[in-house]
C-alpha cells in the first residue's frame, strides 16, 4: 500500500542539510489559518498540530471536498467534458494551423468535407519525436522537484484532519529549466522554437497523458489510497473519474500529484512555449512583435508570481477542496499548457502589432491587474499570519471568528477577514486575476486592428480571458458552498457583511 502518515513533527530540515521552515495551513478565500494548538520540535520549528487518523469515509462536511455523489445529471455533463474537451483543443490548433484562427472557417471546412476526410486532412498526428520529448520534460520535472533544496511548508488541513508537509522549490525548477533551455537554444544543442515547432505532436502527447494520469489516480485511489479516509465515491465510474476519488494523493512520502502536477509540467513550460512560439514568429517574419512581447511579459508575471509564492497555492481551492481526478489532472496537462498560451501561439502565424501608445497601456493595465492581485493575496495572508490583529488601509483588520469541525470530531478555530480589498469583495483575489486576463489577450485581440494584413475579427485570442472569466465565476458558487457547508451560519453572517461576491453592485 502506498500510504503515508502524516507528519507529526517537524521534519528535519528545510532544505537537505538545514534546519526546517513550517508553514501553518490556511483557508481558501478570505479563510486565515485557524487555531488548533502546535508544537515545537527539537530545532524549535513550529509544528501545525494534526488529528489521528480517522474511520473511511467518515465526513463531518459533505460539502468540504467534492460532492459525495453525483446526480445522473451530473455524470452526463462529467463524460461530455471528457468527451468534448479534447475535441475542441484539437479544433483550436486546426484553426491557428490552417485558419488563421477562425473556428467558423473550421466548423465550415469540417460540414464540407465530412468528419472523416476532416480529421484525416487536418488533425494533430503523433509524433514519436513529441512524445519522447514530452516524456523527457516531465521526468526532468519529477527530478527537479525531487532533487533541488526545498523548503517544508504546509497545506490545511484536510476534511479527515490529516495536515500534509510539502516540497516547495517551484521557482529554482522554473530557472533551472529555463536556463537549461536558453543554454541549450544558444549553443545549437535545441533549436529556440523547438517546442513550436513540434506543437501538434506535442498536443496529442499532452491529451494522452492528460487521460492516464487520472486513470493511474483511479485505480491508485482503489488499490493503494495514501488517505482512506479522505476518499470519497459516488457510484459512478464516470463521474469518480473525472472528479477524482483521492484527497491528496501521494507516492511515497514526498510526491504529492496534485502540487506536482497542477504546478509543474504545465506552468514551467508556460514560459517557454510562449518564449518558443516568440522565436518561431521572427523565424517565420523576421521580427518579433511588440504585442508578443507585452504577452510575454505579462504572462511572466503570473507564472514568476505563482512560483515565488508557490506555498499559497497549498491554501487554494485545488489543493483545499477538490479531490484529484480528470478535472485536474486533464487540465493542469493540457488545458493550461494549450489554451493559456493561445495568444503567442496565435501571433507567431499572425504577427499583428500594436501601437507604441497601445503598448504602454496594455503593460500597464495588466501591471495594474498584478499589482491589485498581489495586494490582496497580501493583506489575506498578513491577517492570517496575525490572527486578525494588523493595521489594513489604514485601520484595524475588521474579522469575523469561524469555527468547523473535522472528520474526528475536533472543533477549531478561524477568521474571515471583512475589511481592506475583502471587505469590498468576498473574492477580491479573483479581480486582479481578470484585468491582468484581459490586457493579455487584448495584446493579440486589439493588435489586429494595427497589423499590416487585412483586419478581420476573431474570438480565439480572448479564449484566455473568456474561460477565465467563466472559470472564476463558477469558482466563486463552488468556494461559496463548500464554506457554508463548513462554516455554517458564521459563513451566512460574513455573507452579511460583505454583500457582494466579485464585482460591487453587479455580482
Amino acid at each position: 500500500m502506498l500510504q503515508v502518515k502524516d507528519e507529526k513533527e517537524s521534519p528535519k530540515s528545510s532544505k537537505k542539510g538545514k534546519s526546517a521552515k513550517s508553514k501553518s495551513p490556511a483557508s481558501k478565500g478570505a479563510v486565515a489559518n485557524g487555531k488548533a494548538k502546535s508544537t515545537k520540535s527539537a530545532n524549535g520549528a513550529v509544528v501545525p498540530a494534526v488529528s489521528e487518523k480517522k474511520t473511511a469515509n467518515e465526513h463531518v462536511n459533505p460539502s468540504w471536498g467534492r460532492f459525495n455523489s453525483g446526480t445522473w445529471l451530473g455524470v452526463i455533463g462529467c463524460g461530455g467534458i471528457i468527451a468534448i474537451c479534447p475535441v475542441l483543443v484539437i479544433l483550436i490548433n486546426i484553426a491557428l494551423f490552417h485558419f488563421h484562427g477562425s473556428l467558423i472557417q473550421v466548423f465550415v471546412s469540417l460540414y464540407n468535407l465530412g468528419p472523416t476526410a476532416f480529421t484525416i486532412k487536418y488533425a494533430p498526428h503523433y509524433s514519436q519525436t513529441a512524445t519522447l520529448g514530452y516524456v523527457a520534460w516531465v521526468v526532468g520535472q519529477i527530478v527537479l522537484y525531487m532533487g533541488l533544496p526545498a523548503k517544508i511548508c504546509y497545506g490545511q488541513q484536510t476534511p479527515a484532519g490529516h495536515l500534509l508537509p510539502y516540497h516547495i522549490n517551484g521557482m529554482s525548477a522554473w530557472v533551472v529549466s529555463h536556463a537549461a533551455y536558453a543554454i541549450g537554444s544558444y549553443y545549437g544543442v535545441i533549436h529556440p522554437s523547438l517546442i513550436a515547432r513540434n506543437w501538434e505532436g506535442l498536443i496529442v502527447a499532452f491529451n494522452m497523458y492528460g487521460f492516464v494520469l487520472p486513470l493511474f489516480a483511479y485505480i491508485k485511489a482503489h488499490l493503494a489510497p495514501t488517505h482512506l479516509d479522505d476518499r470519497k465515491f459516488s457510484g459512478s465510474i464516470i463521474y469518480d473519474y473525472y472528479m477524482g476519488i483521492e484527497f491528496n494523493p501521494r507516492i511515497g512520502k514526498w510526491f504529492d500529484f496534485k502540487l506536482f502536477h497542477n504546478g509543474r509540467p504545465g506552468i514551467v513550460m508556460w514560459t517557454l512555449i510562449n518564449l518558443s512560439f516568440a522565436a518561431y514568429q521572427y523565424e517565420l517574419h523576421g521580427y518579433i512583435t511588440k504585442s508578443m512581447i507585452v504577452v510575454n511579459i505579462l504572462h511572466a508575471y503570473y507564472v514568476i508570481d505563482f512560483f515565488i509564492n508557490e506555498d499559497w497555492y497549498l491554501r487554494t481551492i485545488d489543493i483545499c477542496h477538490d479531490h484529484y481526478g480528470f478535472y485536474l489532472a486533464w487540465g493542469s496537462m493540457v488545458w493550461l499548457p494549450t489554451t493559456y498560451t493561445l495568444q503567442a501561439q496565435y501571433l507567431a502565424r499572425n504577427p499583428y502589432d500594436l501601437s507604441n501608445m497601445g503598448t504602454a497601456i496594455l503593460l500597464a493595465t495588466g501591471t495594474f491587474g498584478y499589482v491589485v492581485f498581489r495586494l490582496v493575496n497580501n493583506q489575506k495572508d498578513l491577517a492570517r499570519k496575525t490572527q486578525g490583529d494588523c493595521i489594513i488601509w489604514g485601520k484595524k483588520a475588521e474579522v469575523i471568528k469561524a469555527k468547523y469541525n473535522t472528520a474526528d470530531g475536533k472543533e477549531h478555530e478561524t477568521i474571515l477577514l471583512c475589511s481592506g480589498w475583502w471587505g469590498v469583495v468576498r473574492h477580491a483575489n479573483y479581480l486582479g486575476d481578470l484585468i491582468l486576463s484581459y490586457s493579455e489577450c487584448a495584446a493579440a485581440g486589439l493588435a489586429m486592428y494595427g497589423g499590416t494584413q487585412e483586419w478581420t475579427f476573431t474570438l480565439l485570442p480572448w479564449t484566455y480571458a473568456i474561460f477565465m472569466t467563466i472559470l472564476l465565476i463558477q469558482r466563486c458558487i463552488r468556494d461559496e458552498e463548500r464554506c457554508s457547508g463548513k462554516y455554517g451560519k458564521t459563513w451566512d453572517e460574513y455573507c452579511n457583511k460583505v454583500r457582494w461576491r466579485l464585482i460591487p453592485g453587479i455580482f
